[in-house]
């Protein structure tokens, strides 16, 4: 479902992006080609000055929570994973190939290319560099602790790039039974 804000701002959607028939999308929001947005996920950018963008190639799965403070943004970098039950908050930037995990919880955030948090996480207030993993369960709320992050494996890098490119699939499958 899409739905104006109350600024009269309108979901911009590209013809090659799927959305779910129960999935809502209101205000501000900017989705890119290729992108796969499962059941039941909420983008909002419907406060003043709030915006979303969604760039291509990304995958939203169920469940997922984006929304945008008045004033700020969500930007969510090209062939992003977003698993199923996380929240991502805004001011928040995402870079390219990030993988956000299962019920996890981003707020505030800058994170560059390739990173990737696991499930159950909360990473707030903070800037990641880029190919860093953070643990399932983690708390990184300071940037003394973000700043001594690893990095991202091997094993962990196929794993997600797997995850990405079956939501591409899903995404250009699902369109095509519209």
């Amino acid at each position: 479902m899409l739905l104006k804000n109350p600024a009269g701002w309108m979901p911009r959607v590209c013809d090659t992006a799927y959305v779910s028939e129960s999935a809502v999308i209101i205000g501000n929001v900017v989705i890119k080609g290729d992108v796969y947005i499962a059941p039941n996920t909420t983008i909002r950018a419907d406060e003043p000055d709030s915006e979303i963008i969604i760039e291509s190639g990304c995958n939203i799965q169920d469940n997922v929570v984006i929304h945008a403070l008045g004033g700020s943004a969500v930007v969510v970098g090209k062939n992003t994973s977003l698993a199923h039950g996380c929240i991502v908050h805004g001011p928040c930037t995402l870079g390219d190939k990030c993988f956000i995990g299962f019920g996890s919880v981003v707020f505030n955030c800058m994170l560059g290319d390739d990173c990737v948090i696991l499930h159950r996480t909360l990473v707030k207030d903070v800037m990641i560099s880029s190919s860093r993993l953070i643990e399932d369960g983690a708390v990184v709320n300071k940037q003394s602790i973000a700043d001594c992050l690893g990095e991202v494996t091997v094993d962990i890098a196929d794993f997600t790039g797997r995850v990405a490119r079956t939501n591409l699939v899903l995404a250009k499958s699902y369109s095509k039974l519209r």
